[in-house]
């Protein structure tokens, strides 16, 4: 979600695999001795095993998790209109997490495409107004994030390119004249409305920013196409040329727009129908549902800011082709998994605690990770590659650290990777923007 930009640009420049380690500081020794091909292809073929086991199973287990979120829903709508509580306010939440993280976010990912799961499928769900309404109400447009989080995030992971890239958004909080206690409350203060404040207007930044260049127009020369866009940014007087290319009032109706009128003002607005006590019934709706806002931001942020950041997090000063032993290298030591194993588990952390597994195959579905994850984390035992998984407080506490700059992400070498893997200075280019990229 934020991060500092990294100072070394991308090039074509050639590298050897038979680079010295004396180098290579004490913790990075392992890069030296890694036979990045045979890993390669021992999680190519894992990934195959585990996307020829997709079937039945993955559908009904689908179907449990989209039942699960339904029942919060069901909570939380028909309590909402009694005073601000703990159960409907946390049943709202989990109905918003619960439909973004597990359900849109794999659905998305092309998860469910080669199953017969209904609507559930990457090339319609959530595209468009009504599909919107329907599929995945949130402030987030799904055409922005298939763009934002399905390409650049998952084939530029850690690099300046991934929007994503811990440690730069909140860069003003690295200047030493901030005291650390100010830097923390600054992100406390964030962390309740991140995905409206800065992750929808950013993703769609992205999104338009890849249609302006697609259409044939240069960026105008005083825009950083890697500064993250924030509804703050939108406004600000010296941002002009942002707002050439992001329009303030398409960000208010198109983005955050379905959001408030279809949760925050229609729900109330049912309500006040209600002779004599409407009004009143409709104010509880509000501040529950305005409450449960503010909830599942920060249970999204503990769960999703986290998964690629903290001091034993790499980042990459270039870009590899997909598939390649190096491509599943970085995803893995570029990522970290939570606590796991069942599916209560799993829900409340938004099956985000499978995060190594997503990034490695990002179109598989719930289950197989779910699956996967062992076998995984062996074949990293067996190869030496570092597989990182922690509770999801203390990768918290490493993400805040490196936010205000108490800490760094670890840089990686990549001259020790094969120089076939390389993609160049221009990276992976794809013609769709959702499903898997086998598709394009």
């Amino acid at each position: 979600m934020v991060a500092l930009p990294l100072d070394i640009p991308l090039s074509d420049q050639t590298y050897s695999s038979s680079s010295s380690s004396s180098s290579l500081a004490p913790e990075d020794q392992w890069i030296a001795k890694l036979d990045f091909d045979s890993f390669g292809r021992d999680v190519t073929a894992l990934g195959k095993e585990l996307l020829q086991e997709t079937g039945d199973a993955d559908v009904k287990h689908l179907e449990k998790i989209v039942n699960w979120r339904n029942i919060a829903a069901l909570i939380g709508l028909s309590t909402c209109w009694m005073s601000p509580n703990p159960i409907t306010i946390a049943a709202l939440s989990t109905w918003t997490y619960a439909s973004w993280t597990m359900i849109a976010h794999h659905t998305c990912h092309g998860g469910y495409n080669r199953v017969e799961a209904g609507r559930f499928h990457s090339r319609g769900f959530g595209l468009g107004l009504t599909n919107r309404l329907v599929d995945w109400l949130d402030w987030i447009m799904p055409e922005a994030w298939n763009l934002e989080h399905g390409r650049l995030h998952h084939y530029r992971l850690n690099e300046s390119k991934d929007p994503d890239l811990v440690q730069r958004n909140l860069h003003f909080l690295h200047d030493d004249r901030i005291p650390m206690p100010f830097r923390y409350a600054a992100v406390m203060f964030f962390l309740p409305i991140w995905k409206w404040y800065y992750y929808a207007p950013n993703t769609y930044k992205e999104l338009k920013m890849n249609e302006w260049v697609r259409s044939g127009k240069e960026l105008p020369a005083d825009i950083d196409p890697e500064e993250a866009a924030t509804l703050f940014s939108l406004i600000d007087p010296n941002r002009s040329s942002l707002r050439q290319i992001v329009k303030p009032h398409e960000v208010l109706f198109k983005v955050l727009g379905p959001m408030i009128v279809g949760r925050l003002l229609a729900v109330p607005a049912l309500l006040c129908a209600i002779p004599g006590v409407g009004f009143t019934l409709a104010g509880n709706a509000l501040m529950n549902l305005v409450l449960a806002e503010l909830l599942t931001n920060v249970h999204a942020f503990v769960t999703i800011v986290t998964n690629h950041a903290g001091e034993d997090m790499y980042t990459y000063d270039d870009a590899v082709r997909p598939k390649t032993g190096s491509f599943y290298v970085r995803q893995i030591v570029g990522s970290v998994n939570y606590d796991a194993g069942s599916d209560p588990v799993d829900f409340v952390h938004g099956f985000l605690n499978y995060q190594i597994e997503h990034h490695c195959w990002p179109d598989l579905s719930m289950l197989q990770y779910q699956r996967g994850a062992p076998r995984l984390k062996a074949i990293c035992e067996k190869h030496g590659v570092p597989y990182v998984q922690e509770n999801v407080m203390e990768r918290l506490r490493k993400t805040v650290d490196v936010m205000v700059g108490r800490k760094r992400m670890r840089p990686f070498p990549t001259q020790y990777e094969p120089a076939k893997d390389k993609a160049g200075a221009a990276g992976v280019t794809w013609k769709k923007t959702n499903g898997s990229i086998d598709e394009d």
